[in-house]
């Protein structure tokens, strides 16, 4: 281990946790500030995100968006690209899972339709990075600004499309009718009653979340492709040096990162809201970004990351209901904390742990 390196459980585990008990302390003073008891709104809010079937039915779904858009942008962390456009390739992801649905949803079932909506929302998600990979590839334009400029693009693209092109025929409103029975994917609750999740709208999509975790872990760790992509992050001139193409590893990347992105359509549209609308990824491909960060771009972290976020999220709309004086825009606070220590003070805890562990490392070198 070489000097400021540290064990992978500090690393991974240790740093995090840290990073997490001082955006809450902080936040524990933003309450102490406006009239309320921390502690009691700890309570409030982890029992409205698992203290019950139902309030961990909401927490779930919510991770579930969390999971793909935080391993977009993990993969793209990876390939050392900030991929910061999940918000619009979630968008346009979910012009395949409607257009897969909408053609199929009066002829198959769910479970035929279902490999469709996947492939499309990747394909559409995954294209709609493309221009931005390109750009960053062959032009040197960066892919921060290209890839923020691109949600914008998505969000005007949407709404031409919603109020002009697929709007359900005599109706006001802009978004695709609703889906038959056949394009909706089924509730847990519905396949396993005994979970007890009542109304919530966590469904198959989350296992499909777990497939793809899996996936890139595969991917990342165990394929030549993943080497690569890994040592173009770490040093893009020995890489290069080494024979490792980066326009195609930019591109190739930026693909995977966008059609991850684009899958989270699945869970809101196929899986919840049952048709295509205006604003359903309301801010889901940004908290990716914190996600990955917090998870240490390892599926295993972004798993536990985003079922943290999910419990603010579900545990935030229970506190505000049950504290008033703790509103929505508290809340927002709350995860802004939290997305600010997990990412812009991330190192903020590191020198003081390495010190830490130096010494016993050396140490222990010189008993060897």
């Amino acid at each position: 281990m070489s000097a400021g390196q540290l064990p992978r459980w500090v690393d991974y585990g240790l740093i995090p946790f840290l990073n997490l008990v001082a955006a809450f302390l902080v936040s524990g003073l933003v309450v102490i500030l406006i009239g309320e008891n921390p502690l009691d709104a700890v309570k409030v809010l982890i029992w409205g995100s698992v203290g019950y079937a139902e309030g961990f039915g909401f927490t779930l779904f919510y991770a579930t968006n969390f999971i793909f858009t935080g391993l977009a942008v993990a993969v793209a962390f990876h390939a050392g690209l900030f991929n910061i456009g999940g918000e619009g390739q979630a968008y346009i992801g979910g012009l395949g899972v409607a257009f897969a649905c909408l053609a199929l949803d009066q002829y198959v079932p769910w479970y035929v339709i279902l490999p469709f909506a996947i492939v499309g929302s990747a394909v559409a998600g995954a294209a709609w990075a493309f221009i931005p990979a390109w750009l960053q590839a062959k032009r040197g334009s960066h892919v921060v600004i290209t890839t923020i400029m691109f949600n914008y693009i998505s969000f005007s693209l949407m709404v031409y499309l919603l109020a002009n092109v697929l709007k359900k025929p005599g109706s006001m409103q802009p978004e695709t009718r609703t889906f038959e029975e056949a394009g909706r994917l089924p509730f847990l609750n519905d396949l396993f009653p005994s979970f007890g999740f009542g109304y919530a709208p966590v469904n198959l999509s989350l296992f499909v979340a777990l497939a793809a975790c899996v996936l890139v872990w595969l991917l990342i760790w165990r394929t030549k492709l993943g080497y690569e992509i890994r040592s173009f992050g770490a040093n893009a001139t020995a890489a290069v040096y080494a024979g490792i193409s980066p326009v195609r590893t930019i591109i190739i990347t930026m693909l995977i990162s966008g059609g991850l992105a684009g899958m989270m359509a699945i869970n809101e549209i196929m899986g919840s809201q049952h048709r295509l609308l205006i604003d359903f990824v309301t801010g889901y491909g940004f908290v990716g970004i914190a996600v990955a960060l917090m998870g240490r771009a390892h599926p295993v972290g972004i798993i536990l990351a985003s079922i943290l976020f999910g419990m603010l999220y579900q545990g935030g709309a229970e506190l505000s209901f049950e504290m008033p004086n703790i509103t929505r825009d508290m809340i927002i606070v709350i995860q802004g904390l939290v997305i600010l220590f997990a990412g812009a003070l991330e190192h903020m805890f590191r020198p003081t742990i390495v010190r830490l562990f130096t010494p016993s490392r050396a140490l222990a070198a010189k008993e060897a």
